[in-house]
């Protein structure tokens, strides 16, 4: 039976070394942003006076940090930018532009092949995700938890489980043929083609390490859990109800050790939404024009949004794993294309971490007219999790002022 990270799997030493534990990542992209006079203080530093939205999460205080001022440097497109929220790739207005890996596919690639899934794409509602391959794929999100559930941790019978190894084998086999007939193809190249066809014969070793590992995962089961499976939310409105039972999910994953990279994208709902004071569709409110009507509504339902974010922390809290707890091992972040959805501005993106082993309870406030280029904190999340780069898309470096604790 698979097993989740457990004390006896460390090292026989009188204190288990933080750095042997398991790092893991969990992006919550949003669709629509936040308003940013609810979410940002008006101070900086450790002493920042909780904002609207923050008030509901001072008992996680030291906990986040608030990042503002920040942005992807040339990302412009309003709702197009949901392609670079986790890539910080231009991706224009024309529609013609090549994306580039997102940071939660960067780590996967990596450091993914230590659990039966190198990452997981999850939406609370449609087919697409700020998740993007090496060669600029997007991944298409899974957005039903119960399916999520079943193929976490719902055996398939030993006959299909033969059959999806059968299929791994085979692919294997196909890449075989392919390998020998590239050899004998390189004695006809030039030296230039010759260098093309090493680097796809090192793509093609990378997966077929990769078609070993998913037939040795194919043979073994599942992991065991005593929760019940979810029951998928119909309700199109309902984005926070959604987001919770896929947060349940989420949680399970991360604690059984299935995979330690997971992506939520959150977009907008249609409908009306089942919150107290709210009578219309979250993105008509999200282009709410300055209206104070619409803007108290959005306010609602923005403060349903991030609660719900703090209470994810919380569930990790409360998962003891050898001499922390599972937020202490888990970068949390918080973020969106849109800093404002009434205008379609993707500038001072909001931006909020938790987590992760990085010390937190402060507002890191950069110029809001001149924005910090926020790939900088992606090259400090793919350094925290264990990846030795220096470099993201157009990062200039590690995020100042966020420290290691």
């Amino acid at each position: 039976m698979s097993l989740p990270w457990l004390s006896a799997m460390e090292p026989s030493v009188a204190k288990t070394k933080p750095s042997s534990r398991p790092k893991r990542f969990v992006a919550m992209t949003l669709g629509l942003g936040l308003v940013a006079e609810n979410l940002v203080p008006s101070n900086s530093g450790f002493e920042y006076q909780p904002s609207r939205y923050l008030e509901e999460l001072q008992n996680l205080r030291d906990q986040v940090t608030v990042v503002s001022g920040s942005s992807h440097p040339g990302v412009t497109g309003g709702h197009r930018a949901e392609a670079s929220i986790l890539t910080a790739s231009p991706m224009g207005s024309s529609g013609r532009a090549k994306n580039t890996i997102s940071v939660d596919q960067m780590m996967a690639r990596h450091l993914g092949d230590a659990t039966r899934f190198r990452s997981l794409v999850l939406s609370t509602s449609g087919s697409t995700s700020p998740c993007y391959t090496e060669n600029g794929s997007m991944i298409p999100p899974q957005d039903r938890p119960s399916r999520l559930f079943s193929r976490l941790f719902i055996d398939d019978s030993n006959h299909e489980r033969e059959k999806q190894a059968a299929r791994v084998r085979q692919g294997r086999s196909i890449m075989d043929m392919v390998g020998e007939d590239a050899k004998s193809l390189s004695r006809e190249l030039g030296a230039g083609d010759r260098d093309k066809l090493d680097a796809y014969f090192t793509s093609v070793r990378d997966l077929e390490k990769r078609l070993e590992e998913a037939e040795q995962w194919a043979k073994r089961p599942k992991p065991v859990v005593t929760e019940r499976a979810p029951r998928d939310i119909n309700d199109p409105g309902d984005l926070v109800g959604r987001q919770k039972t896929m947060c349940d999910v989420i949680k399970l994953a991360l604690q059984t050790d299935s995979t330690r990279f997971i992506s939520l994208h959150i977009p907008g709902a249609s409908g009306s939404i089942p919150i107290a004071g709210v009578d219309d569709s979250h993105h008509s409110l999200s282009h709410h024009g300055r209206d104070e009507e619409k803007l108290d509504q959005l306010a609602l339902v923005e403060t349903a949004v991030i609660n719900q974010w703090g209470a994810f922390l919380e569930d990790l809290q409360s998962v003891e794993e050898s001499e922390a707890n599972l937020l202490d091992q888990t970068s949390v972040l918080l973020t969106s294309n849109l800093g404002n959805a009434s205008n379609h501005d993707n500038r001072n993106m909001p931006v909020l971490l938790s987590g992760g082993g990085f010390r937190h309870g402060q507002h890191l406030a950069f110029d809001k007219r001149k924005n910090y280029p926020l790939p900088n904190l992606y090259v400090s999340l793919l350094q925290q999790v264990g990846l030795e780069t220096d470099s993201f898309a157009s990062s200039t470096g590690t995020m100042t002022g966020l420290q290691s604790s």
